[in-house]
């Protein structure tokens, strides 16, 4: 497996109304990032000689950043969406150079909007699961 470089990396999402389009890229980002940590039961019991724990199911969870763009940044929208109450496509790719690896499915996104008098707009959110989350050629 080959070391990549961010730079060539891609979060696509369907901001649009009530989530039945497709899934566009996100508008100058610059970092993203996916969770896929698993429940843990503790289960020590007297006599071990360290914690022990099972594993229950992973998780999906993400987070992406960037820079406002008002000509192409639906994600606020997409996120005060609540009549629809419907969970958005998104394909996240590790690099654009190898389009055969990649995670997809639906989630519900947040999204925050920060400004700063000394910086330029910025837009970052968070997504969860509302479906499997499948990785294709990821290993």
């Amino acid at each position: 497996m080959a070391r990549l470089h961010g730079r060539t990396g891609r979060l696509y999402a369907d901001f649009s109304a009530a989530g039945g389009g497709s899934a566009t890229p996100v508008a100058a980002l610059k970092s993203w990032e996916i969770n896929a940590s698993s429940d843990r039961v503790d289960v020590t019991a007297m006599g071990d000689s360290n914690k022990q724990y099972l594993q229950g199911l992973p998780d999906a969870q993400g987070s992406f950043s960037g820079f406002y763009d008002d000509s192409s940044d639906t994600a606020y929208s997409a996120a005060q969406d609540i009549s629809s109450n419907a969970a958005r496509k998104f394909y996240q790719y590790p690099s654009t150079n190898d389009t055969d690896k990649y995670w997809y499915g639906t989630a519900y996104f947040d999204v925050t909007i920060t400004g700063d008098v000394a910086g330029a707009i910025e837009t970052s959110g968070s997504w969860a699961a509302a479906s499997d989350v499948t990785a294709v050629g990821i290993t």
